[in-house]
């Protein structure tokens, strides 16, 4: 707790013997961001420190249509991706429940403007995916 300002003492001077004392006390030696520039942003917004936090960790906040396309479009590349025909399979399949749901119950923001994918579709290409694939590695 900070002592109050003695009387006749200026203030000046006196804060500036609280930071001194506070700098012995080495309070100031390991609080985040020392040694870092100030943020170039200058322009003041109410919610700057709801928005550090959710870069801090990661989180954004999109419409649920664009979350869902968002969502779409790693579970198509995460199925190229996937050791097996099955995963693949049910990767697409876990995504189109979703984009089907969206699809009869319009969401608020903008439209999906999506269909669900076909599974034998993106499996078709998935087996391309690995058999040029193994087409490329040397053989043993």
């Amino acid at each position: 707790m900070t002592e109050r300002k003695p009387p006749g003492v200026p203030f000046e001077s006196w804060v500036d013997k609280q930071i001194r004392d506070a700098e012995g006390r080495g309070e100031f030696a390991r609080l985040p961001g020392a040694g870092k520039p100030l943020p170039a942003d200058t322009a003041y917004d109410e919610l700057w420190w709801i928005k550090g936090k959710m870069a801090r960790e990661g989180l954004s906040v999109l419409p649920p249509g664009l979350a869902l396309r968002k969502e779409a479009e790693d579970a198509l590349a995460a199925a190229y991706a996937a050791p097996s025909e099955r995963i693949a399979r049910k990767i697409i399949t876990e995504v189109n429940v979703k984009i089907r749901d969206m699809m009869f119950r319009p969401p608020p923001g903008p439209p999906l403007g999506m269909k669900p994918y076909d599974v034998e579709e993106v499996v078709a290409q998935w087996r391309e995916g690995r058999a040029s694939a193994a087409a490329d590695e040397p053989s043993a």
